[in-house]
């Protein structure tokens, strides 16, 4: 779906002696997968993010979208219309004063028929849970029900990828909830791609892949146990790690008997059963 080869960004190009945000980026994200791509603020995850779809193009290097270069201007449209981008924010994507019509906006821009729209954006709000808010104001909504009715927006335009930059940055712990559920539902349910640019670690566990920056370079990747297992490494570079995860750590360093990489919550009190029973 996506490959980046050797990309290099820095955002004033007529400054020599200024830092890349991107230090020679290689990955590949595959049709159907889902991916959470972490790091501290500053290791370039949001700039890549930007970057999926032609908002911002490589100093040097290149990446493909389906195939496309994303530096090819006569076939933007396509790109932005196979890879949809939520932001942070949701008030900075929401534009209309009700929802449908919010979320119908994608749609009109493409030049989609009145009634192809009006099936898009139904199928769209069911598929975020918030087909029952259609007739509302966005301004009554919630903060993770904005961020579900930006991501209707984005469905509706029917990518075949979704990037998600820091989406539950802004949110309650319930909005975080809602949010992620409908990103897990769409990938899982719709086999929609998901890149899901995150710092929050207890996010990144439920996907398919993590790639972990640093410096504006991938430092590690592979599936979520592969990536937290490796915890002295991460902390070397101030990364951190699940909470869950550090718990299993600090105890199995005191010399208690637990897995090698506990994940999440249950797992983590799976693992203390089994030290306590055994003990």
């Amino acid at each position: 779906m996506i490959e980046v080869k050797d990309v290099y960004f820095q955002y004033d190009e007529t400054d020599e002696k200024k830092k890349f945000a991107l230090n020679g980026v290689n990955m590949t994200v595959n049709s159907g997968e889902f991916v959470a791509i972490v790091g501290h603020n500053g290791s370039g995850k949001s700039t890549l993010a930007k970057h999926f779809n032609s908002i911002y193009i490589p100093t040097t290097g290149d990446i493909f979208v389906d195939g496309i270069n994303t530096k090819d201007d006569e076939h933007l449209f396509d790109i932005r219309k196979k890879v949809g981008l939520v932001l942070q924010n949701p008030d900075n994507q929401i534009v209309a004063g009700i929802v449908e019509e919010d979320v119908a906006f994608g749609c009109e821009n493409l030049g989609i028929p009145p009634k192809e729209i009006r099936q898009r954006v139904d199928n769209a709000l069911k598929a975020v849970d918030m087909y029952d808010y259609r007739k509302h104001s966005p301004d009554k909504l919630s903060g993770g029900q904005k961020q579900r009715i930006a991501i209707a927006g984005i469905i509706a335009m029917q990518p075949e990828c979704i990037v998600l930059d820091e989406p539950t940055a802004m949110l309650d712990p319930q909005g975080r909830d809602e949010v992620i559920s409908t990103i897990r539902k769409l990938n899982k349910e719709n086999n929609i791609t998901i890149i899901l640019i995150t710092h929050y670690m207890e996010e990144a566990v439920l996907a398919d892949r993590v790639i972990m920056m640093d410096s504006g370079k991938v430092l590690t990747e592979g599936t979520p146990k592969e990536v937290f297992a490796k915890v002295e490494m991460l902390k070397s570079h101030r990364l951190d790690v699940p909470q869950a995860t550090e718990l299993c750590y600090r105890l199995k360093g005191c010399g208690y008997d637990l897995p090698e990489c506990v994940l999440d919550e249950n797992e983590c009190a799976d693992a203390l059963m089994k030290m306590i029973k055994s003990s």
